[in-house]
């Protein structure tokens, strides 16, 4: 049972839903736009400033979508009202993060810089003080559109389970292992 399709999604004051042809969903606020297109068989309807799903039937295909699509709309919510936030750690001796514009521009270890052009949608920041490791924080109002490009920046230079080296998220634990020396 979809006990989070049932939940209705309150909206803040400044945020604006509408209900377009085709059960488009656009949802525009302070940060921004964002809009979703929404299965047909999935009813979405404003009521008293909250937002609120409703599925035809309890067959299983029905269920999962009205959990998913009450998540994807309450995350664009959260997006146009307060934004999200990603950082990324680069450890490693000699990494560096250059932020000019919509570049990111990379030096992972490799014998060449890796410039990665991010989506308009995604702002970057950059910042690299001495004695700490670069840090890199991406913007955006779009959840799905935001993991994905830190997915992407991640998949450069992911985090080795030795040294732990790498791209890796702020304040994620990596799985370390021994080493040869170990083993004695």
């Amino acid at each position: 049972m979809s006990r989070i399709g049932l939940l209705p999604i309150d909206l803040p004051k400044d945020v604006v839903v509408t209900i377009g042809e085709n059960n488009e969903v656009k949802v525009k606020g302070p940060k921004g736009q964002i809009s979703q297109l929404v299965n047909q068989d999935i009813k979405v309807e404003v009521k008293d400033n909250q937002i609120v799903l409703s599925r035809p039937s309890d067959a299983i295909n029905h269920k999962s979508m009205h959990g998913l699509y009450r998540s994807l709309i309450n995350n664009m919510v959260i997006g146009v009202s307060e934004g999200f936030t990603l950082e990324q750690e680069l450890v490693g001796v000699g990494y560096r993060a250059e932020a000019k514009g919509q570049v990111l521009e990379l030096s992972l270890g490799y014998s060449h810089d890796i410039h990665f052009l991010l989506p308009e949608e995604v702002k970057v920041e950059t910042k690299q003080e001495r004695r700490s490791n670069p840090i890199i924080t991406l913007r955006s109002v779009d959840k799905q559109l935001i993991g994905e490009v830190a997915a992407k920046i991640r998949s450069l230079r992911p985090p080795e389970p030795y040294k732990g080296k790498g791209i890796k998220f702020v304040g994620e634990v990596l799985r370390r292992k021994a080493g040869k020396s170990a083993s004695v």
